[in-house]
């Protein structure tokens, strides 16, 4: 009983999370690295401890209020960097259950290794080990990561998007390790308020992936019609794209006219595939749409980033459109 207490609450929680993701957006490979980053960061954090604690006279109840919280949220965070940076997530409830399944994975760790040196079996005490302190592991990483999200869409530095959440993070961190109410009560109330941040989390996540996919897919259509009729050259776009051959080769320019074009493409792909799985189904990704990244790639590549800066104006889709990519190259992994 004390091991299914410690150990189950905050994996059920995860799975829960996952379940009510309609969109599912997050790759099953994503949580599974979110999960194995989190353990090993508990694994790190207990030597780091260790050897912290061997070389000062700190008191242990110190340690565990001031610097106990620190350390480890840094070692959580540490996973949501790359994701972050290379715009892995998409939209907020992607955010929640990553950052629920690092904290999840840094908690489960961190509670066997309380099952193998606490000899205490009392259940109370595994109660507010399963119930509180997994789910402020959980909670924490899942606030970063959805404060990060938030600010990574107004701007480009991500340790600048993610120092306000971790600060967040630590304080909360430590009012709970400076026990300051019963423990039990504490973990009741993590229990009470975490299903309602989730909850409004999600309500808000699904609304902008609805308007996300409805209006920008209409709007993606229309653009690429545009892009591929005799009129274009005559839009700003066009005469945008006319000028660069000034500066560019005409093979490069010519290159510009078709990433602009496969972009348009793929982004309506991704949309279409998000409808699709919020109905229920699973467009299987063939060889042609593998052909279309790799194409992309490689248009990239040839363009160099001189001309990717120049064609940066005529970036018609939103930066979140970054993230469709990956979600395209995931299931075409997936299916591989």
């Amino acid at each position: 009983m004390a091991v299914l207490v410690a150990l189950l609450p905050v994996i059920v929680f995860l799975l829960l999370l996952i379940l009510f993701d309609s969109f599912k957006l997050v790759p099953t490979s994503m949580i599974v690295r979110a999960l194995v980053a989190g353990a090993v960061a508990a694994v790190v954090a207990s030597f780091a401890h260790r050897w912290i604690l061997s070389r000062t006279v700190m008191d242990a109840g110190l340690f565990s209020r001031y610097v106990a919280p620190v350390t480890e949220e840094t070692l959580k965070v540490l996973f949501l960097i790359y994701p972050l940076s290379r715009r892995q997530i998409g939209f907020l409830v992607d955010a929640a259950i990553i950052g629920f399944a690092v904290g999840a994975g840094f908690a489960v760790v961190e509670n066997i290794e309380y099952l193998r040196a606490v000899p205490d079996r009392r259940i109370w005490m595994w109660i507010v080990r399963g119930f509180g302190a997994a789910m402020l592991h959980a909670m924490t990483t899942a606030i970063i990561a959805l404060s990060a999200k938030s600010l990574i869409d107004r701007q480009d530095r991500v340790w600048l998007a993610i120092l306000p959440g971790w600060l967040l993070a630590i304080a909360l961190h430590s009012v709970f390790n400076h026990a300051l109410v019963s423990p039990v009560l504490a973990a009741a109330v993590l229990m009470l308020l975490l299903p309602l941040v989730v909850l409004a989390v999600f309500s808000h996540s699904e609304h902008r992936t609805r308007d996300w996919v409805g209006a920008g897919l209409d709007l993606d259509v229309e653009l690429l019609q545009l892009v591929t009729s005799p009129e274009f050259g005559g839009t700003r776009l066009g005469r945008y794209l006319g000028e660069l051959r000034s500066r560019f080769p005409g093979p490069v320019v010519a290159d510009m006219f078709c990433l602009l074009q496969l972009d348009l493409e793929l982004s309506i792909r991704a949309k279409g595939m998000l409808m699709a799985r919020e109905t229920g189904l699973d467009l299987p990704v063939d060889d042609a749409l593998r052909a279309r990244l790799a194409e992309r790639a490689y248009l990239e590549k040839t363009i160099g980033p001189t001309g990717l800066l120049a064609l940066r104006p005529l970036q018609v889709t939103t930066d979140r459109d970054r993230w469709h990519r990956y979600l395209l190259e995931a299931a075409g992994k997936k299916t591989v």
